[in-house]
């Protein structure tokens, strides 16, 4: 097996996997609870607080456990909005993850002013575009430090600053769930970030938000219910996953340095080989984190390739997990052509891949190039021996850039070779 979409999520760590289960076993209590047991369990879940928060150079006391990265963005965007009312101006980069787009958008339907800065068509972010957005009545400014399809590192650090510069009551909430462990975190002026579980090998269903301690008393957030959490997340604390962030954080933040320069080397190879393919478009910016190579090959459909690389699993994908099979937006946001957003693949990489994964990918990738053009072309041949051009058929149908052959359902034969329903069952085949 070759695992190359940690972008996605990652394999559970077996040390974070025992931490999580002696936890399971040990620490059962509520950690609310008032006897020995549910103290115990709140003894552990201020170590695990702790010990995130070292991670990140915040206080204690300003990281909050949520259940993802999805939901810290949405606490975060849709707090901000309950707490600043001076406003209704926002700005945020045009490729962020859905979950800081989807309450955007609807806040946007709520009335609020929100201004969209697409990246450049080499995947990088003009900083000085959303800082030309901010005025006296903008209350949110949202960016990733991370883009999780090409793997933009966005200089989050200085547009935090600037916006303080130009409004200091705007806040910046930063969605760094693809940039934790993998590259520094500086919080200076930053109020909101949000971080998860599952991309630094910990389990799904965990993550956190830091939330400034200048904002804390301000900051309403979206959530009505228990007291957990200084009464800003309600719920009982997942405290046996907490734990299991912890161990992972810990666990990575010893190792950043080794584990950069070993997948900055896996990435180079990756690079390298690729350099076979003249088809092949690189799509990742040059400012990306090793980890993301998004590239498009410009021949065949994207879920067709992965469904070929799949048979000899090597497992990759073409755009976020998140989108659920959807064309990516980052890259439309890019302004890539139809046909790049179609072919579009992405490689992530952790620090337990190998050279032999790499070659892996190369090797079925190759023979996915020969194999499916070779089924490509003859598709492309029984069209025109049927009396139809490959890229077009008015009365009947046609193949796509991509090699899908779509049926124009209002036509009752296909140039005369035969029914087309025989023909398309002929093509299928293939």
């Amino acid at each position: 097996l070759h695992y190359l979409d940690n972008a996605a999520t990652t394999i559970v760590a077996p040390e974070v996997a025992d931490v999580i289960n002696k936890a399971m076993r040990e620490h059962w209590a509520n950690p609310s609870s008032l006897y020995a047991p549910g103290a115990r369990s709140e003894e552990a879940l201020n170590a695990a607080r702790a010990a995130v928060a070292r991670t990140l150079g915040c206080k204690s006391r300003e990281l909050y456990f949520t259940s993802c990265g999805s939901e810290s963005n949405n606490m975060a965007l849709l707090g901000a909005a309950l707490t600043r009312r001076f406003g209704k101006g926002i700005v945020v980069s045009g490729f962020e993850h859905p979950s800081v787009q989807k309450p955007l958008e609807r806040l946007a339907a709520m009335g609020y002013d929100v201004t969209v800065v697409d990246p450049g068509p080499d995947g990088t972010l003009d900083i000085d575009r959303m800082l030309d957005h901010v005025d006296k009545n903008t209350i949110l400014v949202a960016c990733m430090m991370v883009n999780n399809e090409v793997g933009t590192r966005n200089d989050v650090e200085r547009l935090a600053a600037e916006v303080k510069r130009r409004n200091s009551r705007t806040i910046v909430h930063v969605d760094a769930v693809q940039a934790w462990m993998r590259v520094p975190i500086k919080l200076a002026n930053i109020d909101t970030l949000a971080v998860s579980g599952h991309k630094i090998h910990a389990p799904k269903g965990i993550g956190a938000l830091y939330l400034s301690d200048s904002l804390y008393q301000a900051f309403q957030a979206p959530y009505l219910g228990g007291e957990q959490e200084r009464e800003k997340r309600p719920g009982t604390e997942n405290l046996p996953y907490a734990l299991g962030l912890a161990a992972a954080a810990t666990r990575l933040n010893k190792t950043m340095k080794s584990r950069d320069a070993a997948v900055r080397a896996l990435n180079l190879r990756l690079r390298e080989g690729l350099k076979a393919f003249p088809e092949v478009v690189i799509n990742s910016p040059d400012n990306a984190v090793p980890e993301v190579l998004n590239f498009s090959e410009n021949c065949i459909k994207s879920e067709t390739m992965l469904a070929h690389l799949a048979q000899q699993q090597v497992y990759v994908s073409s755009a976020s997990a998140c989108g659920r099979g959807q064309p990516s937006h980052t890259l439309a946001a890019m302004g890539r052509d139809p046909l790049a957003i179609d072919t579009a693949i992405r490689v992530s990489f952790c620090a337990d891949n190998t050279p032999e994964d790499v070659d892996a990918f190369l090797n079925a990738f190759e023979d996915g190039m020969k194999h499916l053009q070779r089924i490509k072309s003859k598709k492309e041949s029984i069209l025109t021996l049927s009396g139809r051009s490959a890229s077009s058929s008015p009365k009947g149908g046609a193949l796509d850039k991509t090699g899908n052959f779509a049926w124009n359902a209002k036509a009752s034969h296909f140039g005369g070779g035969g029914s087309a329903s025989a023909l398309t069952e002929r093509v299928s085949q293939l």
